[in-house]
């Protein structure tokens, strides 16, 4: 196991470099940047006392180089002007938009971003794993109708009108402020206990957003796969020796079925970080995904750069994650060994 995640961990650095060169392409595709924009805009209004500071900054970030040298010194490959160290340096870029180094920009809302996000992917599964089973061995019951039914609404009804409706109820009914991530007065206060309950209550509004249609498509997806193990000959095998219905399900058939479930993982991160975009400007959440959607915005390419990259970043550790679930659950898998023969 400690070869196969050293081997994995290799793996992820090449993984990294071609997933951080094909990002920078894709954002410089959009012709011009945020200075060439401010400096347009400067001699359209007639104003060109800043163009200098403007130019200076286009020279002491390098954005006057080539591609192929802008992304190596991005990166840290390549040394840049003045020092510019890269991200293989710690240094992360600057915001232009915000005129302050990418770090101080994001770095308040990375651990909230994980922690809505990792609350979302808890909600999901442990939402859909008993509802999944539900379904597939009561097949055509009510109740199997009943949550086809509630998927489906889940799956259609936008993430910000449910955000909008469930902050409704839980300030009407719960006397919970209307958005952020802790009562206004907590805000700049140090950490208490009181302060980490306001934090606790007011995720459960954004957790059930985001994880609203990842839950409705995994509970579809469990359920196809268990009713496919259930229809095959072992199972009908198992049953005509008269074992348990509920050992029977546990020991084969729901662990078969696993396997497309848990390795889902790594593909829902990317999908809540993208989703919950909408979610967090409706619901005015200090996460990265407003910060993303304005940088993008304004092409201010390092800040957007490193948020696309940070998101991969996560999609990898949930890939890894998955792997090594899979192995535990399914003995058929091997971490890198040969077949015995």
């Amino acid at each position: 196991m400690i070869k196969y995640l050293g081997l994995r961990f290799l793996g992820m650095i090449p993984t990294l470099l071609v997933i951080s060169f094909l990002t920078f392409f894709i954002i410089e595709l959009p012709e011009g940047d945020y200075i060439s924009n401010q400096i347009s805009m400067l001699k359209a209004t007639g104003e060109t006392a800043s163009i200098a500071k403007l130019d200076f900054l286009r020279r002491e970030f390098a954005l006057d180089r080539p591609f192929l040298e802008r992304y190596a010194i991005w990166v840290g490959l390549w040394p840049g002007p003045h020092g510019f160290d890269g991200l293989l340096q710690g240094n992360w870029g600057w915001s232009f938009e915000f005129d302050r180094p990418v770090e101080e920009v994001v770095g308040p809302t990375l651990l909230l971003t994980v922690l809505i996000n990792t609350a979302a992917i808890l909600f999901v599964y442990l939402v859909s794993f008993p509802i999944g089973i539900y379904s597939a061995t009561r097949q055509y019951s009510w109740g199997d109708y009943g949550f086809t039914l509630l998927g489906y609404i889940g799956l259609a009804t936008p993430n910000f009108l449910l955000g909008l409706v469930l902050m409704y109820v839980a300030n009407v009914w719960f006397d919970l402020s209307i958005g952020g991530l802790m009562d206004p007065k907590y805000i700049g206060e140090p950490w208490s206990i009181d302060k980490a309950l306001s934090v606790l209550a007011h995720m459960i509004v954004p957790t059930i957003v985001i994880g609203t249609a990842g839950t409705a498509a995994m509970i579809r997806r469990l359920r196809a796969n268990l009713l496919d193990e259930l229809h095959k000959q072992y199972v009908v095998t198992a049953r005509a020796k008269g074992m348990r219905e509920s050992a029977l399900l546990v020991k084969y058939p729901l662990r078969m079925a696993l396997n497309p479930f848990i390795a889902d993982i790594g593909n829902l991160i990317p999908t809540l970080v993208s989703g919950s975009i909408i979610v967090s400007v409706v619901l005015n959440l200090p996460t990265v995904g407003p910060i993303l959607l304005s940088a993008l915005q304004s092409q201010d390419q390092f800040l957007s750069a490193f948020i696309l990259l940070f998101v991969s970043i996560l999609t990898l550790i949930g890939m890894l994650v998955s792997d090594v679930l899979l192995a535990f659950l399914d003995p058929r898998i091997r971490l890198g060994g040969r077949e015995r023969k």
